[in-house]
Parts: C-alpha cells; sequence; structure tokens
C-alpha cells in the first residue's frame, strides 16, 4: 500500500487541531477549530471525496484516534462518515487497550515501540493506499523515516503563530514534486506533492 499523509496545515506550518476548540490544547494552543473558516464543501470536500475511494485503511496516532473516535460513530448515515466507521483503522499507541478499541470499529492498535516496523509491513502489504490523518508527532517521524509517499495538504491562508508542525528538524534536505494544485473560493490551496526521486 502506499503510505499518504493529509493534512490541514496553515501557512506558519501548524497542523494542531483544525477541527475543533477542545480537540488539542496542549502547550495553551487556542486557535481549536481554525479550520471552520475556510472550508469549501465543493474543493475541499471534492478532495476528501476523491481521497477517500482509494483509501484502504486508515492510520492515526492516539490522540487523533481518540478525537476521530469520539465523534464518527455517531455521523452514520452520510457517506463520508459511513466510509470512516467502516474502513480498516490502525491506531500506534502504547497506552490503548483492546476494551478502548472497541469505541470505533475495525480498529487495530499498533504499539508504539513495533511502530516503525508495522507500518513498513502495512506500507509493503497489497492494497491501495494506507492513509495518514492528523497525528502530527507520528507523521513527522514518517516523514523523516522516508516512509510518506504523497502528502496531501490543505493549506490555509491563515498564521497560527505556534503550535504542533510535521515536519523533520534534523536538517536533512528531501525535496518534494507537485504533482496536482487547486485553489478553493475561500483561498485554500489543496495541493498533492510526492517524494521527488534520488533524494
Amino acid at each position: 500500500m502506499r503510505l499518504a499523509m493529509g493534512q490541514f496545515i496553515s501557512l506558519d506550518g501548524v497542523v494542531q487541531a483544525p477541527g475543533h476548540p477542545d480537540e488539542d490544547t496542549d502547550g495553551g494552543f487556542a486557535h481549536g477549530g481554525w479550520s471552520h473558516p475556510f472550508f469549501d464543501p465543493e474543493v475541499m470536500g471534492g478532495a476528501l471525496a476523491e481521497w477517500q475511494t482509494n483509501t484502504e485503511a486508515l492510520l492515526f496516532g492516539r490522540r487523533t484516534w481518540q478525537t476521530m473516535a469520539a465523534a464518527w460513530p455517531a455521523r452514520a448515515g452520510d457517506p463520508f462518515a459511513d466510509h470512516m466507521n467502516s474502513v480498516t483503522k490502525y491506531v500506534v499507541s502504547s497506552t490503548l487497550n483492546e476494551d478502548d478499541l472497541l469505541t470505533w470499529n475495525n480498529t487495530t492498535r499498533i504499539p508504539g515501540e513495533q511502530a516503525l516496523d508495522q507500518i513498513k509491513k502495512l506500507r509493503d502489504a497489497e492494497g491501495r493506499e494506507l492513509v495518514l490523518m492528523g497525528s502530527a508527532s507520528l507523521t513527522q517521524t514518517l516523514l523523516a523515516e522516508g516512509l510518506v509517499d504523497e502528502l496531501r495538504l490543505m493549506i490555509l491562508p491563515v498564521l497560527l503563530g505556534g503550535g504542533k508542525r510535521i515536519y523533520p528538524t534534523d536538517g536533512h534536505l528531501r525535496t518534494f514534486e507537485l504533482v496536482s494544485t487547486v485553489v478553493s473560493g475561500t483561498g485554500v490551496h489543496v495541493c498533492t506533492y510526492r517524494p521527488k526521486a534520488g533524494t
């Protein structure tokens, strides 16, 4: 499976808590839900629906999984929600137990200490796409390890002044090529990048 990463991201590279005010207040982050004023159902919703069609399984870090698990099961009946609820899901966690996983069906836990090995095995398996959503620290690790095959960024026209970011800070040069881009009426750039061969 190809490993694709999807993120709502600000102009200053912040991905923390785009969906809800209380989603993630770590570090005193006070701008939760910042993506909502910019959401364009036609362009952004269309991109999400297109990406969904190629999804074999979803991958999350613990915090993002818990946020999603608290929200999506109650939204059954909408095609996107039904997909989120029915698709195979993997969560990287050293603290969740089997009973916790029952809150969102079709979820399998990947122990934190086994994360890289298990994700490499999933990436090497047959299938369409393993899609990583949110999960800033996990995303940063996988980018640093060169395991992300595609970056899907919804770049929103806002500066948040601080918060969690996904890009490695190890000083290593990584080059990507732009595969596609479209701009929404709200000024959001929906961009797809892939690692450039040989970098």
